[in-house]
């Protein structure tokens, strides 16, 4: 992702997903005893999914790529989960139409609005599919990396272009279609009727700090991100925000 490109540090992986772990987590104990529906729109290769089959939930992954379903499969059956996992090639938006309304308790919605033609519509979709209750993670690009990145290693009309752009598009040479800060991405899960209850940062200092420190103290990085994740101004400027919300 254009973030990635632009705060070029090796990431820890740990600390990379640690602010939306810990999110999950809490879901995940809410609902202990229970077997969750979760589905995974553009979950790709399984990150999310196959750890959430292995705590004993079944997992559906929508996604356009066959050959990140295919990865999909064969991890998940690695790690002895296969009748867990469901794979399915189909966009966000056209969830109607592969998943029951109003069967699903979770949905892990990471990395799709800024790429996807018309957000509204996946965000409707979703809850769509939730259960009244079901739960949402969403994962979004932040608008405020992507223009200190961008500034840091000296595009500096980049950076410009970024900020006054409607949807913080940078131009033709930009692979992302949008970015959002937590106001604009609360307002669009908002508008569709669901509550939002949660807004971290994912990847506050991991991705602007040289390799040498992320690997000298990898504990210390951890901590540092969840206690950075939660708090304005650090979790405004984290490569990525999380959102969790609920349908009432």
């Amino acid at each position: 992702m254009e973030t990635a490109s632009t705060r070029t540090a090796r990431p820890l992986v740990p600390a990379r997903t640690a602010a939306v772990w810990a999110v999950l987590r809490r879901e995940l104990e809410r609902n202990e005893g229970r077997e969750l529906t979760v589905l995974d729109v553009g979950g790709g290769t399984g990150g999310f999914a196959v750890p959430l089959a292995q705590s004993g939930h079944t997992v559906t992954v929508v996604d356009a790529s066959p050959d990140a379903l295919a990865a999909l499969t064969r991890r998940a059956a690695d790690a002895g989960v296969a009748a867990r996992v469901r794979a399915v090639q189909g966009d966000g938006d056209a969830l109607a139409g592969l998943v029951e309304p109003g069967s699903v308790d979770l949905i892990l919605c990471h990395s799709v609005l800024e790429v996807v033609d018309q957000p509204a519509d996946v965000v409707a979709a979703i809850v769509a599919a939730l259960r009244p209750g079901g739960a949402v993670s969403v994962l979004v690009a932040s608008r405020a990396a992507a223009v200190l990145g961008r500034a840091i290693n000296g595009h500096l009309r980049s950076a410009l272009a970024l900020v006054n752009d409607e949807d913080g598009h940078a131009g033709a040479r930009d692979t992302l279609r949008r970015r959002y800060d937590a106001e604009t991405a609360g307002a669009l899960l908002r508008s569709a009727g669901l509550e939002v209850e949660e807004i971290h940062g994912v990847r506050v200092l991991t991705d602007l700090l040289p390799a040498t420190v992320v690997e000298e103290d990898p504990q210390a990085l951890l901590d540092l991100e969840l206690a950075l994740s939660a708090r304005p101004p650090f979790r405004d400027i984290a490569s990525q925000l999380h959102l969790f919300a609920r349908r009432r």
